[in-house]
Order: structure tokens, then sequence, then C-alpha cells
């Protein structure tokens, strides 16, 4: 398929099946709920203790929903690698499984570009140079607090800052760059899992990469640009109209979810092509 036969195919498609739109954002709420519930029980913790407990629990209720949700996306990818028309209906323990399958391939694919940045951010110095931008800015502090209005910033202190810039700079860029490439391997890795259920496929790094040349790299970098693109543009729009018409923010709960459902879909469709 091309790409517009894609972005049209999987924006159309979450609309296919009302009901299963709605048992997603309904767990989706709850999921949120969860969530602040347990984040601000377990702040009380300072003064309650037993609250630690109560809100270690709600996060937890949340994550495993989170787990469901994640694969069920997955099997919406799933859907659109086999090309087939309906929504998939949720299989509670199976979504669960691919799920959790699937927070270990985020978490992996995080970790190699992280891991590169630390060491990056190691071998410019960052950390050297946080610490010797400080001491200085101490010391100066020091200085005017005892009245001497005249100290000027040191030339340490000036070529520290110069180094901690160039360090920062480099190691940004650095970690730009990577985090954006994974996040292309990432999606080609969800994908992978999607079409095989293996979650060694989905985390064989280097296969990941080369699916996104037997697909063309061209065309899927333009059709996570458009999705990407698309969803902005879509969320904007609803936030205008939120602002006219406050009382159609309700409406925001869904716009989150349908827009997933497009995304998915649309990786799905992609990824058909070599499937």
């Amino acid at each position: 398929m091309d790409v517009i036969e894609i972005i049209k195919d999987a924006f159309v498609f979450p609309s296919k099946d009302p009901k299963t739109l709605l048992i997603y954002v309904l767990l989706s709420i709850v999921a949120g709920v969860f969530s602040v519930l347990g984040i601000f029980t377990y702040i009380l913790g300072f003064i309650n203790p037993e609250c630690f407990l109560f809100g270690g629990m709600a996060v937890i209720l949340s994550m495993l929903i989170g787990w469901v949700l994640s694969g069920y996306l997955i099997s919406v990818i799933k859907s659109g690698i086999g090309l087939d028309d309906e929504v998939p209906e949720f299989e509670w323990w199976d979504n669960f499984i691919t799920g959790f399958n699937n927070f270990i391939v985020s978490i992996v694919y995080f970790i190699i570009p992280a891991f590169v940045v630390l060491v990056v951010g190691y071998l410019t110095n960052i950390f050297g140079n946080v610490m010797v931008v400080y001491h200085g800015i101490v010391s100066q502090a020091h200085n005017a607090y005892v009245g001497n209005s005249t100290v000027l910033v040191s030339d340490a202190l000036s070529q520290a800052i110069v180094n901690l810039a160039v360090s920062l700079a480099v190691t940004g860029t650095v970690a730009l760059i990577l985090f954006v490439i994974f996040s292309f391997f990432q999606t080609m890795a969800e994908a992978r899992l999607a079409n095989t259920g293996s979650l060694s496929e989905a985390l064989n790094v280097f296969e990941a990469a080369k699916d996104i040349s037997r697909i063309g790299v061209g065309k899927v970098i333009i059709l996570i640009l458009l999705v990407i693109i698309i969803a902005a543009v879509v969320e904007m729009v609803f936030s205008a109209v939120f602002s006219i018409v406050p009382i159609l923010a309700i409406l925001s709960v869904v716009i989150t979810p349908y827009l997933a459902f497009f995304a998915n879909r649309a990786i799905g469709l992609l990824y058909s092509d070599i499937a």
C-alpha cells in the first residue's frame, strides 16, 4: 500500500467498532485515575506510612491496566499487518502478556541509547564540568557575600562554563539523534512483536533496523511524520473547539485513544509490505 492509502485506511479504522474504542477509553480513564490516586496517596505516605502501601497498590494496578492497553494496541498493529478490516476484540490475558512484552521492548530500546549518551557524557566530562561550574559559582557567591563587590567571573570559571556548554551541546545532539533513531527501531520492534508474537524477535535490534531498509527508509520516515503531523493537527483543532465550547472538552478522553488506534493501524499497514 502507498502512504496515502495507509493514512486513509488507518484514520477511518477506529470508527469501525465504537464499542471496542469505548472499552479502550474507559480502561484508559480507570488507569489514569489509579495512577493519579496512587501518586497522591503515596505522597501522603510521608505523613501516614500506611498510605505508602495503598499508593503503591494503586500505581501497580494502573501499570497492569496499562499493559493490557499496550498489548491491545499491538493487536491493532497485527490487524494492519494481516490487512484485516475488522477491529480486533480485547483478549484480556493475551493482551496483558503482549503488553508486558512490549514493556520489556520499550525498556531495552530506551536503555541502549541512554547508555551510549551516558558514555558520551562521561567522555565529554559533562559531570566534571558541572561540578567545576558549581564550585566556581559558590566561590563567586561567597566572595560577593563577604563584601567583595568588585569580584569578576574568573578565567577558570569562564572556561568551565564554555567547557560545560560544549559538553552539553555534544551530548544533547548525540542524545537527540540516538533517541530519534531508536524510536524508529522501536516502532519496527513493535511491528515484529505483533507479526511474530516473539519477544526475542522484537528485541533483535539489527533485524528491526533492517526492516526499515526493507520497507524503504523514505517511506517509513514519511509515514511516521505524516501520522505525527495529523495527530498534532487533530489535537490542535479540537483544543481550539474546546476553548470555544468548553462543555465539549469531555470528548478529549476519546481523541487520544482514537489517535492511538490510528497510529498503530498505520504502523501495521506499513509493515505489511514485508510481513
